[in-house]
C-alpha cells in the first residue's frame, strides 16, 4: 500500500532514521517509566509531552498548514480509538517480553492493513496479499510456540496490538490525503489523552500520577515525551516522501535495531524462534509490497 505517490530516496532516509531511533528510545523509555508509572500514565505522558510540543510548533511556525480543526474528524475518532488500545497493549507487552520478541510481533501489522483494506475499503484480495496474511499467522505462531513450554501468554496482547496498528494505518491512509501530518498527531494526542487518563482512574490511580516521579527519572520523561511524538512525525513523512515499497524495508531494522539494544542494555539473548519467526513475517510483507509496486508501475 503506497501512501504517496512521491519518491525521495534520500528524504525516505532521513525521516526513517528519525523513526527508528525514536521508536526504539519510546521502548527503552517505557521500560524505566513502567518503575514508577502505570501504562496508561505512561501513554497519558506522551500524550501531555505532544501536544505541550505541537502547541509550541503552531506558536512558532503560524503556518496555515497547522490547524486546529480536523478534516473528516469520524475518522480520526476511528483511527484514534483502537490505536489507543494498541498503544496500551504494546507499552505493556515491553514491560513483560523480550523488547525483540514485541517489535517482531508488530511486524505482521501489514498483514492486517491488507486486510483490513479489503474488508472496508473495497481492495481486491490478491495472491501475494493472501501470501503475506499467511506467512504473517505462520511467523506469529513460530515466535509464540503455543503449547510448548517458553509460551507467554502475553505475546498474546501484542498480537492483539499488531490488529489495533493495522486499523490504525488503514484509517491514517485516508487522513493525510486532507489532513496535515501535525493535525493527525495534535489530535492523536488530544483525543488519546482523555483516554489514558480515564483508564488509569478506572484502575484506582491518582489523578496527578506526576507526583510519582523524582527528577532522576528526567531522561526517559523526555524520551517518551518527545521520541513519542517524533516517532510517528517522521514515520508519516517518510511515507509522504516514498512509496511503500521503500520505507517499510527500513523500518524492518527495528528489530536488529532493538535486539541489540536487549542485548546491551538489558542483557537480553534473542531466541533463535523469534528470529526465524520475524524473517518469516517480514518476507511475507516484502513479497506483499513488490507485488504491489509492480502492480502500480
Amino acid at each position: 500500500m503506497a501512501l504517496s505517490s512521491s519518491r525521495n530516496f534520500g528524504m525516505v532516509v532521513f525521516w526513517m532514521a528519525g523513526s527508528l531511533l525514536s521508536f526504539c528510545a519510546v521502548a527503552v523509555s517505557v521500560r524505566a517509566l513502567s518503575l514508577r508509572l502505570t501504562v496508561f500514565e505512561i501513554l497519558a505522558l506522551r500524550n501531555i509531552g505532544g501536544l505541550l510540543i505541537l502547541g509550541a510548533m503552531v506558536l512558532v511556525a503560524r503556518e496555515p498548514g497547522m490547524r486546529l480543526r480536523p478534516a473528516k474528524p469520524w475518522i480520526h475518532v476511528l483511527r484514534n480509538v483502537p490505536h489507543f488500545a494498541g498503544q496500551g497493549l504494546w507499552a505493556y507487552g515491553l514491560t513483560v517480553l523480550p523488547l525483540t520478541t514485541v517489535f517482531a510481533i508488530e511486524f505482521t501489522t501489514p498483514a492486517w492493513v491488507a486486510l483490513f483494506a479489503v474488508l472496508f475499503l473495497g481492495e481486491r484480495m490478491s495472491v501475494p496479499r493472501l501470501i503475506a496474511l499467511v506467512l504473517g499467522f505462520a511467523g506469529v505462531l513460530v515466535i509464540l510456540r503455543p503449547g510448548m513450554d517458553s509460551f507467554r501468554p502475553e505475546a498474546l496482547l501484542v498480537a492483539l496490538a499488531a490488529v489495533c496498528f493495522g486499523i490504525q494505518i488503514a484509517t491514517t491512509k485516508f487522513l493525510t490525503s486532507s489532513n496535515s501530518t501535525w493535525t493527525i498527531l495534535f489530535w492523536m494526542n488530544l483525543m488519546q489523552l482523555p483516554l489514558n487518563v480515564g483508564a488509569d482512574l478506572a484502575i484506582g490511580q491518582p489523578l496527578f500520577f506526576l507526583a510519582k516521579l523524582d527528577p532522576s527519572f528526567w531522561l526517559p520523561v523526555t524520551g517518551i515525551c518527545v521520541c513519542g511524538l517524533t516517532a510517528h512525525y517522521c514515520l508519516t513523512n517518510a511515507f509522504r516522501h516514498g512509496d511503500a515499497i521503500v520505507v517499510i524495508p527500513i523500518d524492518f531494522l527495528r528489530v536488529p535495531m532493538i535486539g541489540l539494544i536487549g542485548w546491551l542494555v538489558y542483557a537480553e539473548q534473542p531466541e533463535l524462534a523469534v528470529l526465524i519467526g520475524a524473517a518469516i513475517v517480514i518476507s511475507g510483507v516484502l513479497i506483499n509490497i513488490y507485488a504491489e509496486s509492480r502492480a502500480r508501475t
